[in-house]
């Protein structure tokens, strides 16, 4: 069963530096892959981006919402990263911290 996981990260950055960050985030991210986050893809829809990554071997998906002072991120997560959501919402924190909004 999966469990949906909310985390809200606040930003000064403004709605369109915020998302161009968002969107070199995750070109840097499927270019470079990784053992514990690979992005598949993305669709975007104005300010709001739907995506499919893949955790520890697990399928999840997703949207992050990009708003003036924070974005949104939502994950749904398979059983077995449900298990996990604290580790889950920390990483996804700071995976959303460091690849879409830290200053670059």
């Amino acid at each position: 069963m999966a469990e949906k996981v909310t985390v809200s990260i606040p930003h000064k950055l403004g709605k369109e530096e915020a998302t161009r960050r968002i969107k070199k985030g995750f070109a840097a991210a499927r270019e470079k892959g990784g053992s514990m986050m690979n992005f598949a893809d993305e669709t975007w829809n104005g300010d709001q981006v739907a995506f499919n990554v893949s955790m520890l071997g697990q399928n999840a998906a997703g949207t992050i919402d990009i708003r003036d002072d924070h974005v949104v991120i939502d994950v749904s997560l398979p059983w077995l990263l449900a298990k996990m959501a604290e580790q889950a919402k920390v990483l996804i924190e700071k995976q959303g911290n460091r690849l879409l909004l830290e200053k670059k």
